[in-house]
């Protein structure tokens, strides 16, 4: 099967030849060199048997990188449960994402630590200061989280933006910082769309001048609307299971690649506002710089709480929930049993190719499983 690691085996070679050493680009030679090994005997293999008819399955280690499109499942489900445990059944949430000018991208990607920390912050702090302005959340602490996105339909193209799902309310507090109570908003609005654009662009631009970024950005930049985007996605579960998907991979998955040869790499995408996939065909070297584009910075956290929901809030989020189900007089009904539980989404077993039975591990190693190829030349082990 094609897959992103058979297009960087092919073109990656090259691609980092060409590619200077510098800090910024060692986190593309681990990301690059990681995926290029994943699940292929080179970080070593655990074997696996049928319980029913006793098969043995080698599969090769997975590299764990975040960046990999084959890696992650297992962790997508486990942030699933999370973040679907740090909302609020009983309040509706809004999606609100922020995104830059098309002028603005090359900047950020030039400049991603500083950039993308710059759009994180900026639009937290846009959100807390124009919801305290409103009368609903006027003294009000809120809590949220975002997820970093840099791409969209077409892995090629670089638009970088942050989602944040924020809860439709927020609590009160006493002089003491203690909570006292919760005030919910109208469920179709959070805030002043106009009020929220003027105020996030300001935000950036002092953001950029304060880390030397701003000269770097044409002056009519400035000139244009920003897109800020406010949607209300009822109780946030169905938001919560899109983004979760990446959180813990990047940019296109295996399946969507469709062919790979010594000169070109064709992928499949769906446009925006299209039900339709489209089939593209780029060169190889295209394809990693697309590729490339996408893989963040050493350490950078890709997802960020704010508020209350953050780890060291000193308003405990099970308070917040009590207070906002006694507002909204939940309690009796969630105390009754009839109130709808957390969906947990347990990572599925893994199954027998020949039966279908059960598979349990029996051995593991990290040392490589090679073997040798009947015209004397070495692979790795892995019988999928």
């Amino acid at each position: 099967m094609t897959s992103v690691a058979e297009a960087l085996r092919q073109h990656a070679p090259e691609y980092l030849r060409q590619l200077p050493l510098t800090i910024a680009t060692i986190a593309i030679r681990k990301a690059f060199s990681a995926i290029m090994r994943c699940r292929s005997g080179a970080l070593g293999g655990v074997e696996w048997q049928c319980t029913d008819c006793g098969r043995s399955h080698w599969t090769g280690r997975s590299c764990g990188n975040r960046h990999c499109p084959t890696c992650g499942a297992e962790k997508t489900h486990q942030w699933l449960d999370r973040q679907s445990a740090k909302l609020l059944p009983a309040v509706h949430h809004f999606l609100i994402t922020f995104t830059v000018p098309r002028e603005l991208r090359s900047v950020l990607r030039d400049h991603p630590r500083d950039g993308y920390r710059c759009l994180f912050e900026v639009s937290a702090e846009a959100i807390r200061d124009v919801a305290s302005a409103t009368r609903t959340l006027k003294d009000c602490k809120l809590g949220f989280f975002g997820v970093l996105h840099t791409w969209g339909r077409d892995p090629m193209v670089y638009h970088p933006h942050v989602h944040f799902v924020v809860p439709g309310g927020g609590v009160t507090v006493d002089e003491a910082g203690h909570a006292t109570g919760w005030k919910q908003t109208p469920t179709n609005f959070f805030v002043h769309h106009s009020t929220l654009i003027r105020v996030y662009k300001a935000k950036l631009a002092d953001a950029l001048r304060a880390c030397g970024l701003y000269d770097r950005v044409p002056n009519e930049v400035w000139k244009k609307k920003f897109v800020v985007d406010i949607q209300p996605v009822d109780d946030g579960r169905s938001v919560v299971a899109y983004l979760a998907p990446y959180v813990h991979r990047v940019a296109i998955s295996d399946h969507r690649i469709k062919r790979v040869d010594d000169t070109s790499v064709t992928y499949q995408y769906q446009p925006s506002r299209s039900k339709q996939l489209k089939t593209r065909t780029v060169s190889g070297q295209a394809f990693l710089e697309g590729f490339a584009q996408h893989i963040l910075p050493k350490g950078f956290q890709k997802v960020r709480h704010f508020g209350w929901m953050s780890s060291n809030s000193k308003i405990v989020l099970e308070e917040v929930r009590m207070l906002a189900w006694f507002t909204l007089g939940w309690v009796y009904w969630l105390a009754s049993g009839h109130a709808p539980r957390q969906e947990q989404h347990p990572f599925p077993t893994l199954r027998c190719a020949a039966c279908g039975g059960e598979m349990r591990v029996v051995a593991s190693t990290d040392l490589p499983i090679v073997f040798t190829l009947p015209n004397h030349a070495l692979a790795y082990l892995d019988s999928g």
